[in-house]
């Protein structure tokens, strides 16, 4: 590995100032799975480094009624799956912080580093984007908040700007009817393995009925996609088996995959069928006991 400076700030406002300082030769350091993997194998080699896991606002995970669920970017995945808040509220999140890795590396990455990453495969990005999150930016002009839907433009590639940090991510609260969520993936082994397909849903239900769905698809295109025909056709229904099939299919031909030596893309489509279809049950029963 190149040789590169290491700093650890203990402030936002110094982290901001060194990354302004350092430009575009300067990453940031939350969990470091996925920075460190890269500056191994040379596609990254970066001058300095910014360790971020010391700064308080990037640390703290707390909830709200009003204002829902505050994650800050470097909170360790196992923090938010073990989290009661998160278990309670929203378990799809949980599903998606308990399957990035292997139990070591969730004691390390965040919800925060899987984001910035810009994977299309990043596990918690559908489930985030299913349940509204926004992200909270800070840089040294300002600062900004950015749906997460929108934060990731192309594989490896986000809304930051140079000097810009995310700083945490932001959940609505759950709507007071019964609502819940679930996060699904594909993949040829349990753990230590990137998502064939990810499937993120967030249902609300009155009964057996839908009163609203979002569904969000990971790895099946170049960024994370939104189901929007499947989840507005399930808006007023009963989710019988018919409507659960109809949209699986629906989004299905939301998905725009490629075939790859992990997939075919018609194999990737039959799977968020399935996944979609899965999700929205486990969503729907979690929502009944809530």
């Amino acid at each position: 590995m190149h040789e590169f400076s290491y700093y650890a700030p203990r402030s936002l406002s110094e982290a901001i100032g060194l990354l302004a300082t350092h430009g575009a030769k300067a990453r940031p350091l939350c969990g470091g799975t996925d920075l460190i993997i890269q500056m191994r194998a040379g596609a990254l080699r970066p001058t300095s480094i910014i360790d971020v896991k010391q700064i308080r606002e990037l640390r703290r995970i707390s909830f709200d009624g009003t204002t829902g669920l505050y994650l800050g970017a470097a909170v360790p995945c196992v923090e938010v799956y073990e989290n009661a808040a998160v278990l309670g509220r929203y378990p799809g999140l949980a599903d998606a912080a308990r399957l990035i890795g292997s139990v070591q590396i969730r004691h390390r990455a965040s919800l925060g580093g899987n984001l910035v990453n810009g994977s299309p495969a990043a596990d918690s990005v559908p489930a985030l984007i299913a349940l509204g999150a926004t992200a909270l930016v800070a840089g040294p002009e300002d600062e900004r908040t950015v749906p997460v839907e929108g934060f990731v433009v192309a594989p490896g590639r986000t809304v930051l700007r140079s000097g810009e940090l995310l700083v945490g991510l932001q959940v609505p609260p759950p709507p007071p009817a019964k609502s819940s969520s679930a996060y699904l993936r594909f993949t040829p082994r349990n753990e230590m393995d990137i998502a064939v397909v990810g499937v993120g849903v967030a249902l609300v239900m009155d009964g057996e009925r839908c009163l609203k769905a979002q569904i969000a698809l990971g790895a099946v295109g170049p960024t994370q996609i939104i189901a929007q025909e499947a989840a507005a056709y399930l808006t007023g229904r009963r989710l019988d088996q018919a409507a659960l099939d109809h949209a699986g299919w629906l989004a299905s031909r939301a998905a725009t995959p490629i075939d790859d030596a992990r997939g075919t893309a018609e194999f990737r489509r039959h799977i968020v069928s399935v996944l979609t279809r899965r999700a929205l049950l486990a969503a729907a029963d979690r929502a009944r006991v809530n």
